[in-house]
């Protein structure tokens, strides 16, 4: 603050742009945040259609829930939880994940060559990728998606390419900085 107000040109305009370098950052964290929440709504919303595409004995709980299950069976309370609150919970954890992976789109999103919806189709695919294959396993909430049917892996892929393309959208469009009207 104090070289942005000692004036000298230089001294000024790097105080000037590291502000608004930080502004732009957090403005597309933001903006990635809100996307990846609003995507979500499509993404459960098809996960659900599709689930009961599947072949009868591959209709068991999809891996929100699952993962739900598991993180209240480790933390010791699964048991205190009714079916309602753990449908909410499942809910509450889904739309937040997808809440905080999308906030980590926004900065990337500008890097990034190509339309909107095929840069997020593939960051879902990424999300996909590091979650299922890598992160969830680690944490042992989930089973590799190795060890899942093919049918339930196109699902969850499918989903995360839906969730993508309404991220990569709607990331754009709350980045263009324009104020638009819907009409």
């Amino acid at each position: 603050m104090a070289r942005r107000l000692q004036g000298g040109g230089r001294g000024t305009d790097l105080g000037v742009s590291n502000g608004m370098r930080n502004n732009k950052w957090t403005a597309d964290l933001a903006a990635g945040g809100v996307a990846g929440l609003i995507a979500t709504g499509p993404m459960t919303f098809a996960m659900k259609l599709l689930h009961r595409e599947l072949p009868w004995l591959q209709r068991y709980p999809l891996p929100p829930r699952q993962i739900t299950v598991e993180a209240t069976r480790k933390a010791g309370v699964e048991d205190q939880l009714n079916h309602s609150q753990r449908r909410g919970l499942t809910y509450l954890s889904h739309f937040s994940y997808g809440t905080s992976v999308g906030a980590l789109y926004g900065p990337v999103s500008r890097q990034l060559p190509g339309p909107p919806a095929i840069k997020g189709m593939g960051y879902g695919l990424l999300v996909w990728t590091v979650s299922y294959l890598g992160l969830l396993p680690a944490l042992r909430l989930l089973s590799p998606a190795t060890k899942h049917p093919a049918r339930r892996n196109a699902l969850m892929i499918a989903v995360h390419l839906v969730w993508g393309a309404v991220l990569g959208v709607v990331t754009d469009y709350l980045q263009s900085g324009t104020r638009r009207t819907i009409r």
